[in-house]
């Protein structure tokens, strides 16, 4: 009888041993064929939660994000709240619940409203720096991303030094390293008055931090491309050289400070020291008929444009229903391809389309050029892998934890669009007209369901 429950024991042992490594074959080839994969498409939207009204529509918005199949994660790039609601905690949790039920990962960047806005009188009179305490627990409490199927970031409270700022994160996917900051408009946050400016000191050394590290780790690990959101603008246009004895002149300035100053300097950096093409992504109050522009405003210290260094400013004219599309593809020149998309234009197309059919992006031929000046020699950008190492710095962390890799469904890719070498490193799209799905779900060439 003992015998007998030994060998049922053994039996049902070997059955679970067997599963189990039938499940980490079946991930490990999944992981293996995701990897074959070098398209990366993911969302880009901001300023979509203004009052308790918009939050039907962004719901629906996300579901049709959701739907995409080829769009990896969503990235939210600030402000879950208008700026005439109150700082109550009520409202952060409303918009907490409806971001998190997203069928898609989404990264939450931190805006102006979200906490430095709560100060002022019609939002309460918040404590500012309490509210963003606020937020952080209640947005981050650890290391995943918002999202039905959360993304595993590297947050920079991981890094002893830098224990407040959950908020801070890097991750990567298919080649391309993304940077989230917390750098709000309209100035960085940053006060005019007197004594120590102990929040905006704290966060800028930190961002000159992650910033640095983030950029020395993606160019050690061979990433294809950079990619840096944040919500505020930075005015690229305002650059402020360094001056040795700037602190013997006792004149008055009636020009406010800039509080994107350390920022700017160490985007600088970053480029530099990355060398591959950087895109830099923010929110802009300058209204755009394409939805967004395309330029390469910031110089360095001695004047000269940073060529590898690519602004993009959104400027969505529904944020309740529009977002903005991020494309890149290892050997696609330009490397990053844009375009609106609406929530009209998404159906849900995978019952039209067999478990085993390729998805094909249908970009379409371009038919506008980024409409600001750009600089004629924007692409000739030494690649990474062509470009000899920089010396190995010594002052990393050990703590610095390394940006976690997104494994994402294969796909096929894109037709290779060749643009003029005149092109910065990002092609705009236009968006193409919705496609409907009509019984029987048969396929039109370009891939999309009929």
């Amino acid at each position: 009888m003992v015998a007998r429950s030994r060998s049922r024991f053994a039996a049902a042992a070997s059955r679970a041993v067997h599963a189990v490594l039938a499940a980490l074959l079946g991930i490990a080839c999944f992981g293996a064929h995701a990897q074959n994969n070098d398209t990366l498409t993911f969302a880009v939207i901001a300023d979509a939660l203004t009052r308790p009204a918009d939050e039907a529509p962004v719901r629906q918005m996300l579901d049709a994000i959701g739907r995409d199949r080829d769009i990896a994660f969503i990235v939210y790039d600030g402000n879950v709240k208008g700026s005439a609601e109150a700082c109550r905690d009520s409202v952060y949790q409303s918009r907490r619940d409806l971001l998190d039920a997203s069928r898609a990962p989404l990264v939450l960047l931190l805006g102006q409203h979200d906490w430095a806005d709560c100060g002022l009188a019609h939002t309460g009179a918040y404590d500012p720096v309490e509210r963003l305490d606020f937020v952080r627990q209640l947005f981050f409490p650890d290391a995943n991303s918002l999202g039905q199927e959360p993304l595993t970031l590297s947050r920079e409270s991981d890094v002893a030094r830098f224990r407040p700022f959950r908020e801070i994160v890097r991750w990567q996917a298919q080649g391309v390293a993304l940077i989230g900051l917390n750098a709000p408009g309209p100035n960085n946050h940053y006060l005019t008055a007197g004594g120590r400016n102990g929040e905006f000191e704290d966060r800028a050394v930190a961002t000159t931090f992650w910033l640095e590290h983030a950029a020395e780790s993606a160019r050690r690990s061979g990433m294809r491309a950079l990619v840096i959101v944040l919500q505020g603008d930075p005015d690229f246009a305002r650059y402020e050289r360094r001056d040795r004895f700037a602190w013997l002149r006792f004149s008055r300035s009636t020009q406010l400070r800039d509080g994107f100053l350390e920022l700017k300097r160490s985007l600088v950096k970053a480029a530099e020291t990355f060398r591959g093409p950087v895109i830099v992504i923010h929110r802009t109050e300058t209204p755009d008929a394409n939805g967004f522009h395309i330029d390469q405003p910031l110089r360095n210290d001695k004047g000269l444009i940073v060529t590898n260094l690519t602004r993009v400013a959104l400027a969505l004219k529904k944020p309740q229903s529009q977002w903005l599309e991020v494309s890149s593809g290892a050997g696609w020149r330009p490397p990053f391809r844009l375009r609106v998309r609406d929530t009209r234009d998404v159906r849900d197309i995978r019952d039209a389309r067999g478990p085993n059919d390729a998805r094909r992006r249908d970009f379409g031929e371009p038919q506008f050029e980024a409409p600001v000046p750009y600089v004629p020699n924007a692409m000739n950008y030494p690649a990474p892998s062509s470009t000899p190492a920089a010396p190995l710095r010594h002052d990393l962390p050990d703590a610095l934890p390394p940006a976690p890799s997104l494994v994402q469904p294969a796909s096929g890719v894109p037709p290779i669009l060749t643009a003029p070498q005149a092109l910065p490193p990002i092609l705009p799209v236009p968006s193409s007209p919705a496609s409907s799905v009509q019984p029987g779900g048969a396929a039109n060439p370009n891939g999309r369901a009929q």
